[in-house]
């Protein structure tokens, strides 16, 4: 049987599971999860390992009705992410019918031709029985041409039918990427200061999570000779109005030094070492709408 090997851009609407997906596929984090939409905001790269395949996935932002620059700057990369890829991952809420965003990006992917779509029909644990028939039927209308397999990204039910699914849609053709340890394009300070992200949206409240970035300022590598080998890390969180700064420092610098507590430990696990986290929180008004200040907070 012929190798198979190609780019799976992973599409929907925000906060429907996309990362939780690829992350279960990948058997790694590659992605950071929240329940907060718009979590993802740059394309992430994960690449998975079957027998006869490889699936080199591209997590994109969620494709929503952009507010902001930066808004609009991501849902025009996770189009063209959809033009350059071989495959397409549609990830849906299959616990509601289909909203009016996912028409929309529906219309997307339809004008580059559904037959090269998987449909992951995610949530399937949220889906009440006497809707099943109802949802299911509303999205196949919908995608038409593309196939479709309830998935639980959390537990893991029918995602191996799902690879199947994708592996089906890709060319034959060398791994992409022959190295078996290689699962990402991330860096170390990358995946530490989405780490540090991750844990400040899981603690703030609505009106604070989108304005939230996050800058590595220093990183000072471990000595491996070392009798506890150490990382020592700063990063900065920033916001976009002064009001948001108390709340995400919390009384006594309490909220700040949970977010701390959590990332560094996550941040351990990575490097598989003990680490210093100092954060600090910085406001950087209006940041999303300001180009000239994305790379100061992060962003490209």
């Amino acid at each position: 049987m012929a190798f198979r090997s190609g780019t799976v851009a992973v599409v929907g609407r925000p906060n429907v599971g996309k990362s939780s997906l690829m992350n279960h596929i990948v058997g790694e984090k590659v992605a950071i999860t929240s329940s907060k939409p718009q979590t993802t905001r740059k394309s992430t790269l994960g690449v998975a390992n079957r027998l006869g395949a490889q699936i080199v996935f591209i997590d994109t932002p969620g494709i929503h009705e952009p507010k902001t620059k930066l808004a609009k700057t991501m849902v025009d990369q996770s189009v063209q992410i959809v033009d350059e890829s071989d495959c397409v991952l549609l990830v849906v809420d299959v616990s509601q019918p289909p909203t009016l965003e996912d028409e929309r990006i529906v219309q997307i992917l339809k004008a580059r031709g559904l037959g090269r779509v998987v449909v992951a029909l995610n949530k399937m644990d949220h889906l009440r029985p006497e809707k099943v028939v109802a949802h299911y039927e509303a999205f196949e209308a919908l995608t038409s041409d593309a196939v479709m397999m309830y998935t639980n990204a959390l537990t893991g039910e029918n995602v191996d039918k799902l690879v199947d699914l994708l592996i089906a849609k890709l060319p034959e053709g060398e791994a992409m990427y022959p190295d078996p340890e290689f699962y990402t394009n991330q860096t170390m300070r990358d995946m530490a200061a989405e780490l540090i992200r991750e844990k400040a949206l899981h603690h703030t409240r609505e009106e604070v999570p989108h304005g939230i970035a996050v800058a590595i300022e220093s990183w000072e590598d471990a000595d491996p000779a070392a009798a506890k080998p150490l990382t020592r890390i700063e990063a900065t969180i920033f916001v976009e109005r002064k009001s948001q700064r108390p709340i995400l420092i919390g009384h006594g610098g309490r909220m700040l030094k949970e977010i701390g507590q959590e990332a560094r430990k996550d941040i351990e696990k990575l490097l598989g070492n003990h680490v210093y986290l100092g954060l600090y929180v910085k406001v950087k008004e209006n940041w999303r709408d300001r180009p000239q200040d994305w790379r100061d907070v992060g962003h490209w």
